[in-house]
């Protein structure tokens, strides 16, 4: 029987999503080693303890002086002492300049610094003497005390996913440590008969199960710990029984396949038993069908969330990338919205749009456009392979070589 129910918009659902999901935060925090936060989601702000830099330092080599002393090119200074990085010098004795190199503190007194590539050294007793090519300008080469970051100051957001440059930052600081919310528990079943494993003779009529090994490195590519439950069988009894599994002990379960109208498909059933369901048609393509609930949790009164996707492979992986990274940064209270679009060149045309809004496999080419898979049927993972990111099409637009559109690159989607 088709399907005659109203389209949800993405928007609609998406805020939905995220209000199904506020009261499924989870709460609980753990500290970890800077060293070991990447992907990590912060639980609280992270502070600055000291100021960056900590005191004034050089950021060329060469030599600190007072830039009254060279009132013209060509002056001669004799060299006081030499200052490498991590060593305090003394205060500056007038008339003379010290040796400084990259990174180290400029010594107190010193108000400018002058690149070894416009001075000359000039043998002499001790340190010998230096002659200065160039006037100097007040405070050039120098990097103030504080001017990266001040003392007390927020550096990172509580919300915020720890990066490899938000950890430099968090190390920066001197933050050892970083208070983070537990990793989300995630549990994750595929249903179908039809479905088989790699490695095994395939059967006619049978595919190899390329959503589950998709699925699953997503998850664990968003830091989430992940339990595999492997293919469920296409009944009811089987479909119900894995929910009650895999809400023991998770957060969100995530299914593929069997959230369609037809006779094999048990899961809307099995979870309105266990649980709470709501069957959705959104409108976008690829994608469409998203079933969205909770399943009680045995023994303890609480209940994981529960998200269905639909089961070919270009639908599943695009609906993850919007749906359910959203509703993973609402559990672990980050900010769900999707990452800001670029505009970019199509370099090819789309005469014949759909009524939904479409996601197009598109990749970046070297002139700086977006080409596009020639395929972008939903059951052609080739094209998401291909493919660099998606092309955000609004519902009935035409496409024509040379419009701006709005690009999603997928990196920035699955990373979000």
């Amino acid at each position: 029987m088709k399907d005659t129910r109203p389209l949800l918009s993405l928007d609609d659902a998406l805020a939905r999503l995220v209000e199904g999901a506020a009261p499924h935060r989870i709460r609980q925090t753990e500290s970890v080693s800077t060293f070991d936060g990447l992907g990590r989601v912060l639980a609280a702000d992270v502070l600055s303890a000291l100021h960056v830099p900590p005191e004034d330092n050089t950021s060329m080599d060469g030599y600190a002086l007072r830039s009254s002393d060279v009132p013209s090119a060509g002056t001669v200074l004799p060299v006081s002492q030499r200052i490498p990085a991590g060593v305090v010098g003394s205060e500056l004795e007038p008339g003379t300049a010290a040796r400084v190199f990259t990174g180290a503190q400029v010594p107190a007194g010193a108000d400018a610094v002058v690149m070894q590539e416009q001075c000359e050294a000039v043998p002499g007793d001790g340190l010998g003497a230096v002659r200065v090519n160039t006037v100097p300008a007040f405070g050039q080469w120098i990097r103030r005390r504080g001017e990266d970051v001040h003392q007390g100051a927020i550096v990172l957001h509580q919300g915020a996913r720890m990066t490899p440059q938000a950890l430099g930052m968090a190390a920066s600081v001197g933050a050892a440590t970083l208070a983070v919310v537990r990793r989300p528990r995630v549990a994750l079943f595929s249903t179908g008969d039809e479905l088989m494993m790699p490695g095994e003779p395939l059967k006619p009529g049978a595919i190899y199960n390329s959503n589950r090994f998709t699925l699953r490195a997503l998850f664990q590519a968003a830091g989430c710990g992940v339990t595999d439950l492997g293919i469920v069988p296409d009944r009811l009894d089987a479909t119900r029984a894995a929910l009650r599994e895999a809400a023991a002990g998770h957060d969100l379960i995530v299914t593929c396949g069997g959230v369609s109208a037809g006779d094999e498909d048990h899961l809307k059933p099995a979870a309105q038993a266990e649980g709470t369901l709501e069957h959705w048609q959104i409108a976008i393509k690829p994608g469409k069908p998203l079933a969205f609930g909770t399943i009680r949790r045995p023994g303890d009164g609480g209940s994981a969330l529960l998200i269905g996707l639909p089961g070919n492979p270009v639908s599943s992986f695009v609906t993850y990338l919007l749906c359910v990274t959203t509703v993973l940064r609402a559990m672990q209270g980050s900010a769900s919205a999707l990452p800001a679009a670029l505009p970019l060149r199509a370099d090819f045309d789309w005469p014949r749009p759909d009524k939904r809004r479409e996601f197009l496999r598109v990749r970046l080419n070297e002139r700086g456009g977006l080409d596009l898979f020639a395929n972008q049927s939903s059951g052609v993972l080739t094209s998401v392979v291909w493919a660099d990111g998606l092309v955000d099409n609004p519902a009935g637009q035409a496409i024509r070589a040379g419009d701006t559109v709005r690009f999603l690159p997928t990196s920035e989607l699955i990373n979000r």
